[in-house]
């Protein structure tokens, strides 16, 4: 989920890799991550990044206004649990703005019509952290590398979002 490169452990074909990048403009920041396949994958790990994908989707579609952040949190939960897999429960997305992390956070599970009503202005980063198994992590001893507690593989996926009067606006897509 999280690590330190290291030149003791070179990517093979068949892992995967996340790449999670921070960006300032102007004084406000924006965060966006991305798993991708080294060379070609089996059908599980494929289908374990198109949920990922598709729950990061299912999210976006419910930032708009008059919504709660709880039903961007179900949306997520929902999808992802409804395809057999399930999401980490330690770590979350967030409210963003002149810094990186700010409140609320957005867990990705949750109940709808809970937490804050979404406005017009609103920005926050959506990262769903999908795993193959169960839902719980582990830091390893140099306390920054996170892995699955029971091994699995797992995968992330985050945009910054703008709720604004229409459609949601996806401030870090390509």
């Amino acid at each position: 989920m999280h690590g330190i490169p290291s030149p003791r452990r070179v990517l093979e074909e068949g892992d995967i890799i996340r790449l999670d990048v921070g960006a300032i403009y102007k004084g406000y920041q924006g965060d966006a991550a991305i798993t991708l396949p080294v060379g070609e994958v089996d059908e599980e790990v494929r289908r374990l990044l198109e949920v990922t994908q598709g729950a990061l989707r299912a999210g976006i579609a419910q930032s708009h206004a008059g919504k709660r952040m709880g039903d961007i949190s179900a949306a997520i939960q929902r999808y992802v649990e409804g395809r057999g897999f399930s999401v980490v429960r330690e770590y979350t997305g967030h409210g963003i703005g002149q810094e990186m992390h700010e409140d609320p956070q957005i867990p990705n599970f949750g109940r709808p019509n809970r937490g804050l009503r979404l406005r017009p202005g609103i920005t926050s980063a959506l990262e769903p952290m999908v795993m193959a198994e169960d839902w719980r992590t582990r830091v390893l001893s140099d306390n920054w590398t996170v892995v699955t507690a029971d091994g699995s593989l797992s995968a992330h996926f985050e945009h910054t979002i703008a709720v604004t009067n229409g459609e949601p606006e996806i401030l870090t897509k390509l």
